[in-house]
C-alpha cells in the first residue's frame, strides 16, 4: 500500500546511496581492485559519505531538462550575438551607442535563480547587468533602441523553465537611474 511518504522517504535514502556508490568506486580504483584493500575501504566509504552528506548542503531547486537544453540553445546563440555586437561596435564607431543604466524588477522569486539570470543578461547583446538586490537588478544598457525589457521578460521566462518555476505577477518593468529616460528601452 502506497503512501506520500514513500517517495520521499526513497530519495532521502538515495542520496547517501548514490554518494557510497561513487565513493567505493573511488576506493576501488585506487586499491587497484584488491579486495583485502575493503578492510580500510568500507571505514573511508562511510566518512566519506557521512562528512559529504554533513558538508554539502540539500539542493532546494531542480533542473527541468527540457528547460535546460532549450536554455542552453538561446544562451549559445545569445553568446554569439552579444559578442558580435560589442566587436562590432568597437570596430565601427558609427554603430549608434546611446548608453543608459537601468533597473529592471525581477519577477523570479528565489535567489538560485536570480543569479542565472542575471548572469545570462550580461549575454544580450548590448547589455550588462552589474548586481542585484532583493527583487531588483541594475544594468547598463549600451543602445536605447535595442528592446531590452522584452529581451530581459524573454531572459526571465527561459531561466524560470529551467527550474520549472512560476513566475511571480509583480515586476517585470524597467526604471532610469539618475532621471535618465526609459522611452526608448522598451
Amino acid at each position: 500500500m502506497p503512501t506520500t511518504t514513500t517517495p520521499s522517504l526513497i530519495r532521502v535514502l538515495m542520496r547517501p546511496l548514490r554518494r557510497a556508490v561513487v565513493f567505493a568506486a573511488v576506493w576501488w580504483v585506487v586499491a587497484e581492485a584488491d579486495p583485502e584493500g575493503w578492510v580500510f575501504g568500507i571505514p573511508f566509504v562511510a566518512l566519506a559519505t557521512g562528512a559529504s552528506l554533513a558538508l554539502t548542503p540539500t539542493r532546494e531547486w531542480r533542473i527541468r531538462p527540457v528547460g535546460a537544453l532549450r536554455y542552453a540553445g538561446y544562451f549559445i546563440q545569445q553568446s554569439v550575438l552579444g559578442g558580435i555586437d560589442v566587436s562590432m561596435r568597437a570596430i565601427k564607431p558609427s554603430l549608434p551607442l546611446d548608453p543608459l543604466i537601468l533597473r529592471y524588477r525581477m519577477r523570479l522569486v528565489p535567489e538560485y535563480a536570480r543569479v542565472l539570470f542575471a548572469d545570462t543578461v550580461s549575454l544580450l547583446p548590448g547589455t550588462l547587468s552589474s548586481g542585484f538586490e532583493d527583487d531588483t537588478m541594475t544594468l547598463h544598457v549600451l543602445d536605447c533602441e535595442l528592446d531590452v525589457e522584452q529581451s530581459l521578460r524573454d531572459v526571465e521566462q527561459r531561466v524560470a523553465d529551467v527550474f520549472g518555476l512560476d513566475l511571480s505577477a509583480e515586476g517585470g518593468e524597467l526604471a532610469a537611474i539618475d532621471g535618465g529616460a526609459v522611452g526608448d528601452c522598451r
